[in-house]
């Protein structure tokens, strides 16, 4: 059956286009640890293709990175929106996406296997002027493009770490998010939570002021927002598969977070961001390389708990962790990136 995706990543095209490869090169391992490694199971990757340009080392990483660790035919899938939900339906094998829709989806028992965080702070929320914390949004209008959607997720566990309840004490808008940004500059709407490129356009433009930032606001700034998963079929029957695509996107990263202007330059030229000067800018302000320092597990309990709190999901973080992970190839890689 044909799988739709934005456009296939054949060998030729590997190496034919912007290379990255030699930042990457900075974070290789020693040639005889390649390859004593046990070969691919399969050197077919799908990866779910999201609009969020946040997850730009899943993109990034198709620049000879893939390759690299074996896989000859990378494909991107886009049939959804939301890459989580390529991923559950097993159109896709692997896939980025927010915390919340992540928990979501296991506290639903989807066949996720989350595999690591990918990176800190992509959320920002921008207010009126009226607006000077958060507990200031008590009463208010804040629009999202749906209940239970990744914003409104992320919002609840925000606005319940404060003291307000994101269930009775929120008047919740549906919008689209262009539309979102345009109610919020002509005062219509009290807050919304921007999402990149969102939260630069909004700064070039002028509308509303920063309330909170997740990449530089504590706690939020001292937790991933966003994780890579995996179909667990996927992992159960290609594990070595799951580690070199892991590798090849926790390498895409540092490409990321060095060399941003490039990286930028391949996404737009690529089809995978819209703007070069939005996305640059993205690039150097998300922390990419915070998953050698951070704890992908201590997150996953620290938002398990706010989404229960709210009644947005029945689980226990136990029950999350034990059921909807893998850490074993986080494990082994960060041990091979300090050796």
């Amino acid at each position: 059956m044909s799988i739709p995706h934005a456009r296939p990543f054949s060998r030729r095209r590997f190496l034919g286009g912007v290379t990255l490869a030699g930042t990457a090169g900075l974070f290789s391992l020693p040639p005889r640890q390649v390859v004593a490694e046990a070969p691919l199971e399969t050197r077919t990757l799908r990866i779910a293709q999201s609009p969020a340009i946040c997850f730009a080392p899943q993109y990034v990483a198709a620049d000879q990175l893939f390759q690299a660790e074996g896989f000859v035919d990378v494909q991107y899938v886009k049939r959804s929106p939301l890459a989580l939900e390529t991923l559950v339906t097993g159109e896709a094998d692997l896939a980025s996406a927010d915390v919340g829709s992540m928990l979501v989806g296991l506290d639903k028992g989807q066949p996720l296997s989350i595999l690591a965080g990918l990176h800190v702070g992509c959320y920002e929320l921008f207010s009126t002027d009226q607006i000077r914390s958060v507990r200031d949004l008590a009463g208010k209008q804040i629009a999202i493009p749906g209940l239970h959607s990744p914003r409104h997720l992320m919002l609840s566990t925000i606005l319940a770490y404060v003291g307000v309840d994101p269930r009775r004490d929120i008047h919740w808008v549906t919008q689209p998010a262009s539309e979102s940004m345009q109610l919020l500059a002509e005062g219509k709407i009290d807050a919304f939570l921007g999402f990149p490129p969102e939260p630069q356009e909004l700064r070039a433009r002028k509308i509303g002021h920063l309330l909170l930032s997740m990449t530089v606001d504590r706690p939020w700034s001292q937790y991933f927002c966003c994780f890579v998963a995996a179909h667990r079929d996927f992992v159960r029957k290609h594990p070595i598969a799951t580690k070199r695509a892991l590798r090849a996107t926790l390498k895409a990263t540092q490409v990321c977070a060095l060399e941003p202007e490039r990286a930028a330059q391949f996404l737009v030229d690529h089809g995978f961001a819209p703007q070069y000067d939005s996305t640059v800018q993205m690039l150097k302000e998300l922390p990419y390389l915070r998953w050698q320092e951070y704890d992908s597990e201590d997150t996953l309990r620290f938002y398990t708990l706010r989404l229960h709190e709210v009644g947005l999901i029945k689980a226990n973080p136990q029950k999350i962790i034990t059921q909807g992970t893998d850490w074993r190839f986080l494990n082994e890689l960060k041990k091979q990136f300090k050796g």
